[in-house]
């Protein structure tokens, strides 16, 4: 067995992935015509050449009209049993998925009906697909959306959403000009109730917005951080306190937050010893699967299989599982790869 082959038949667990980031067009098509939404293509094919990245701002019009083609439960319920399916597909477990309930709101669509959907698809993406799915509720950072209440809205519907699966409080959208100290009363709020931090930070920002996340928002784990290579204090300071960055690296590639993937930092980052996830993001939008960013993990960025299967394993030890929960999984994740691992050039 090759290691491409290990990675494709490992057990996975993905931390970092947008739930309306992964619709795909096919899926994307049955909610348009069946809510009658106008899209800029009617066939699958079409939809994937509109979804290319050309630009930020291109790309938030894309999530925007994605989102604009759901209404009802039964509409977020596909959602997530299709997501629930494609992650099966590549031997995904559990999934830590990011959904921006203030989107929806803003867009007209009654809590109950996403609540319901949300509800009733993790439901089945476990009894259908053996793919346990937990929600990241993330504030989309914008000083107007904060104005406007958005943000209240999020934080509402986290708090309400423990029971179903809620575990986190994230924070995503814009990072330029929107620091994390801005949004510090919410994630307080959050994490006294017992809910945990999972901002983006040191994405399109530089190490200053992985400080503020870490020092204001009380930040577990940060969604990209790949910026916190141009701190060393900063590198230093993860290595140390253990704190996951959830890289994505195809993302990181079309959002030009590197020139190239031989260029990303992710082996600077685990040579200084910080631990990182290897995640999809959006994948449609950036023509990309987790099976496709692990691959990476082997070409370009040149890690032997115990390097690769550690940070598979990274994805079930950062995640936000209860502690005999994660035990659990952890045992029986590394006891299949250590077994799909014997295959692999006569490797033990």
């Amino acid at each position: 067995m090759s290691l491409a082959r290990f990675i494709a038949a490992a057990p996975k667990a993905e931390l970092h992935v947008h739930l309306e980031g992964a619709i795909r067009p096919e899926t994307l098509l049955v909610l348009a015509r069946r809510n009658h939404v106008s899209l800029p293509a009617d066939d699958a094919a079409g939809l994937r050449r509109w979804f290319t990245f050309t630009s930020f701002a291109r790309f938030v019009e894309v999530y925007v009209t994605i989102a604009r083609c759901l209404r009802t439960a039964a509409d977020y319920e596909l959602i997530v049993t299709a997501f629930a399916a494609e992650q099966a597909r590549q031997n995904v477990r559990y999934v830590e998925a990011t959904f921006s309930p203030s989107m929806h709101h803003t867009l007209g669509v009654p809590r109950a009906e996403w609540t319901a959907g949300l509800r009733r698809g993790r439901e089945r993406a476990l009894s259908e697909y053996g793919v346990r799915i937990n929600w990241i509720f993330d504030i989309v950072r914008d000083r107007t959306a904060v104005a406007r209440g958005d943000s209240d809205v999020t934080l509402a519907a986290a708090l309400d959403g423990m029971a179903d699966g809620v575990v986190a409080l994230g924070l995503g959208g814009t990072e330029p000009g929107n620091p994390p100290e801005v949004f510090a009363p919410y994630f307080e709020r959050a994490r006294t109730a017992g809910m945990h931090s999972v901002p983006h930070a040191g994405e399109l920002a530089g190490p200053e917005s992985v400080w503020g996340a870490l020092r204001v928002l009380g930040a577990e784990r940060i969604e990209h951080g790949v910026r916190a290579i141009d701190d060393p204090v900063l590198v230093a300071h993860l290595a140390r306190t253990g704190i996951a960055l959830d890289i994505c690296p195809t993302s990181n590639l079309r959002l030009g937050v590197v020139p190239s993937l031989a260029q990303h930092p992710l082996p600077a980052l685990l040579a200084a010893g910080v631990p990182v996830t290897i995640n999809s993001d959006d994948p449609p939008l950036f023509n990309t699967t987790l099976l496709d960013e692990a691959a990476l993990l082997a070409e370009p960025f040149g890690l032997a299989l115990s390097a690769v299967r550690d940070i598979l394993l990274n994805g079930v030890r950062h995640s936000f599982l209860p502690a005999a929960e994660k035990q659990s999984l952890l045992a029986t994740h590394a006891a299949e790869m250590d077994t799909l691992a014997r295959g692999v050039n006569g490797e033990a």
